[in-house]
């Protein structure tokens, strides 16, 4: 029964190791289903991006001393301790033995964070980074006794019990200029018309390392890994220890593992139909969003024009030229995505009126409608990029089967 209740543990532990590769491997299937984006193709939504960071207050971190927009310190100190036991025996005799035991301990510490702008070729955005998992550059470490003036100077914390007189002092952080990889939620400033980066409750991740994007995916690729190959010895290995107990021949002891190991990939084979179609299902749904966000802006855009026209309108209803101009500009607004053109003639128009160039009305449409122009200009740029890059998934082996078996079909691209 002892046995029986291993095999059972094992296959629990297996269990719960294939849960741990499945957020591995949705992890890195997110990022490597991300395009990474320029600064200026950020819109709304789910983004990856590098770039430097740049801040015009940095902080200096408390170890290194070095500009820096994220840095974390930590101090631990080492101790030794004896420990003495005693037992008894069968036969009543007591037996004494020793031995020691050590270890580190945390005896101080901090973080602290500014927002950033991380800059590519094509301009920059600001990163609001509390809330993020942060991956920096280790840029301090050091070890030292009470002679130091690292040791007492930095961390000025009194000994803990069972010390030996060691701390060890380490520090990572996001220096300034430095390479920066990030994956987190766009969403719209308050104050301008531009972008951030910032914690999100119902975005999948947000991170920000100093590692390039190969790195951290070829580091959740092992992971994955690791977790599918320890549930797998976790699950058979109990199983061969089984079969000896009940008798088994080495061979049938090992055809029961090859079954063990025959269910557990099954398993894992169905896991990974899963994973792959709730990530296509997720990069489907950006496509459907960015396609949507246009949908709004072209309506905003929509209603800003009449409101601009009846301004003019306004100033120039004695004009049969200028009203006739007015009478093509509604005319346009039969199709909403045809306003652009339209607007750049009610501009045209308004030139011809020294009044209406400094009605404070007319000032604010045509702002909010210049603002309208670059939204939807990142909106489409967002849009094409995450067309084309669920259209290519779509494509690539293994997850064409999946795709197949959907029924998921290729977006179309907004022309410019």
């Amino acid at each position: 029964m002892e046995l029986v209740a291993v095999v059972s543990l094992g296959f629990l532990f297996g269990v719960l190791c294939l849960f741990g590769s499945f957020r591995e491997a949705r992890r890195w299937r997110l990022l490597d289903g991300l395009p990474t984006s320029k600064t200026t193709g950020v819109f709304i939504g789910l983004v990856e991006l590098e770039g430097e960071a740049e801040c015009g207050q940095p902080l200096v971190s408390y170890l290194a001393e070095e500009a820096s927009v994220y840095y974390s310190w930590a101090v631990s100190e080492k101790w030794e301790r004896t420990i003495v036991e005693t037992t008894t025996d069968s036969q009543g005799k007591q037996q004494t033995r020793t031995r020691k035991e050590s270890g580190w301990k945390k005896v101080a510490g901090g973080t602290e964070m500014v927002p950033f702008y991380l800059r590519d070729e094509c301009g920059a955005v600001l990163v609001r980074p509390e809330g993020a998992e942060v991956q920096a550059t280790s840029v301090f470490s050091q070890e030292c006794g009470p002679s130091d003036p690292l040791y007492y100077g930095k961390c000025g914390s009194p000994a803990i019990a069972d010390s030996v007189g060691r701390r060890q002092f380490s520090e990572e952080a996001i220096r300034l200029q430095e390479r920066v990889f990030l994956v987190g939620q766009a969403r719209e400033r308050e104050d301008i018309v531009a972008p951030e980066i910032a914690k999100d409750s119902h975005a999948p991740v947000f991170l920000i390392g100093t590692k390039r994007e190969k790195a951290v995916v070829f580091g959740m690729k092992w992971r994955r890994n690791g977790w599918v190959f320890l549930g797998l010895v976790l699950s058979v290995a109990p199983l061969f220890f089984l079969g000896n107990s009940l008798g088994f021949s080495a061979a049938q002891a090992w055809g029961l593992c090859g079954g063990g190991a025959l269910v557990y990939l099954g398993f894992w084979g169905i896991s990974w139909v899963w994973v792959v179609y709730n990530s296509l299902v997720d990069l489907r749904q950006r496509v459907r969003q960015g396609w949507a966000q246009i949908d709004v802006l072209l309506k905003r855009r929509f209603d800003l024009v009449p409101n601009l026209v009846q301004v003019v309108k306004g100033y120039a209803g004695h004009e049969g030229e200028a009203q006739c101009e007015l009478a093509g500009l509604r005319a346009a607004g039969a199709g909403s995505d045809f306003y652009a053109p339209a607007a750049g003639r009610l501009v045209a128009v308004a030139e011809s009126y020294p009044e209406l160039k400094a009605n404070e009305m007319f000032l604010k449409l045509q702002k909010e409608l210049a603002d309208t122009e670059d939204r939807i200009g990142l909106a489409r740029g967002y849009y094409n990029e995450i067309a084309t890059h669920f259209n290519t998934r779509k494509q690539v082996f293994p997850d064409s089967m999946v795709a197949g078996m959907a029924g998921m079909r290729d977006f179309s691209f907004w022309e410019q």
